[in-house]
């Protein structure tokens, strides 16, 4: 099957997505002279490792002058200052310098605690990005945000660093499990709900092929998610405007991941999923967008087989005050005041910072007591 690519235009730091199957298998030419006579140090975790890391490992022995590998337990639990500590003293024990390559292989966690644990030795060197579940292939590998969770929330601690490349060998999905697939599903939706009502409308037609992994839906869906990430980065790297709207059903979603206390109860792609449920009917309480939207939003999510809403949370949901004190520390508050991505229809959204607590609290009591 055709590869297909996109450029993340930013000047001097721009950087190609290359999205196909088997990438891995041909990494070290892939990447070309990014990898060529280097030290290159992977960095995966346990499952990832056991399935696809000799396969990565021989399509980068041709080009390598030397390689390492560093492995993790797999899950949110390992993006924590203490994994992301451990795993700095252990590189720096073999020796690097500036010419290092770092490899971040596997899901969003890895992508996130290696491109951060490439941003800080020997304050930057070079990563690539090869995503291995559907979440970080349309999504986090694409950006440059890295980071470690902290105990008073998710993604606290971190840096923007963007990588040399990112491969999305879709090749590597059919190992995926079915739950992670489907949460890796709920940020392509997320980009169809917040700016492009085309795609949305594809998805509903297409979304059960992209989830059974069919080549030409899934290549398409991974390549229209990248596209719509790279030009919002494009115009807004930092998240100091645009960028925030690929925040749509975070605040509420990265709540309900710090009551699940990251534990593999909750997906992050789940948590999100019923935040965008949310969002849309916040959106609807505040007379900013039609029932009718929020509910073919929900509709789409359920049919998937995702959560739409705090009653259909497999964990993560509590009462409205306790979520209400994790979305206040959450990243995206400004001064004290919550920042919510709100609809006024399907590919309409915007930044909408003063939404009244009261509504917020009444629409999570709701929520909470449907259960």
């Amino acid at each position: 099957m055709t590869q297909m690519s996109l450029t993340v235009g930013l000047g001097e730091r721009a950087y190609d997505i290359t999205i196909g199957p088997g990438l891995i298998d041909q990494a070290g030419s892939m990447l070309g002279e990014i990898a060529n006579d280097r030290h290159i140090i992977i960095v995966s975790d346990d499952q990832v490792a056991s399935l696809h890391l000799q396969r990565l490992c021989n399509g980068l022995l041709p080009v390598a002058r030397r390689l390492d590998q560093f492995v993790v337990a797999a899950g949110e639990a390992s993006k924590s200052m203490t994994v992301f500590t451990q795993l700095l003293d252990d590189i720096l024990a073999i020796g690097v310098d500036r010419s290092t390559l770092l490899l971040a292989f596997g899901g969003g966690m890895i992508g996130d605690l290696a491109g951060f644990a490439a941003a800080s030795l020997l304050r930057g060197v070079d990563f690539v990005q090869i995503p291995t579940s559907l979440l970080a292939q349309v999504d986090s590998s694409v950006g440059g945000k890295t980071g470690v969770n902290a105990k008073a929330g998710k993604n606290l601690i971190g840096s923007f660093y963007q990588p040399r490349a990112v491969l999305a060998d879709t090749s590597l999905l059919a190992t995926l499990p079915a739950r992670e697939l489907r949460a890796g599903y709920a940020e392509v939706v997320k980009y169809g709900l917040l700016g492009d009502a085309k795609f949305f409308d594809w998805l509903e037609q297409h979304g059960d092929q992209v989830l059974a992994l069919e080549p030409n839906a899934l290549q398409y869906a991974i390549h229209t998610s990248c596209c719509a990430k790279a030009r919002i980065v494009e115009a807004d790297e930092r998240e100091a405007g645009k960028r925030a709207l690929l925040n749509l059903g975070h605040t509420f979603g990265h709540a309900f991941e710090a009551v699940a206390k990251y534990d593999g109860r909750l997906l992050h792609g789940e948590a999100v999923a019923a935040g965008m449920g949310l969002a849309f009917d916040l959106s609807v309480e505040l007379n900013l967008c039609a029932q009718q939207a929020a509910d073919r939003c929900k509709s789409h999510l359920q049919v998937i087989g995702l959560p739409y809403g705090q009653a259909s949370l497999p964990a993560g949901n509590a009462p409205a005050n306790i979520l209400l004190d994790h979305m206040k520390r959450d990243k995206k508050t400004r001064n004290g005041v919550m920042h919510f991505v709100l609809a006024r229809a399907i590919g309409d959204s915007f930044v909408q910072e003063d939404v009244p607590e009261a509504v917020v609290t009444k629409l999570l009591e709701r929520g909470f007591n449907a259960v």
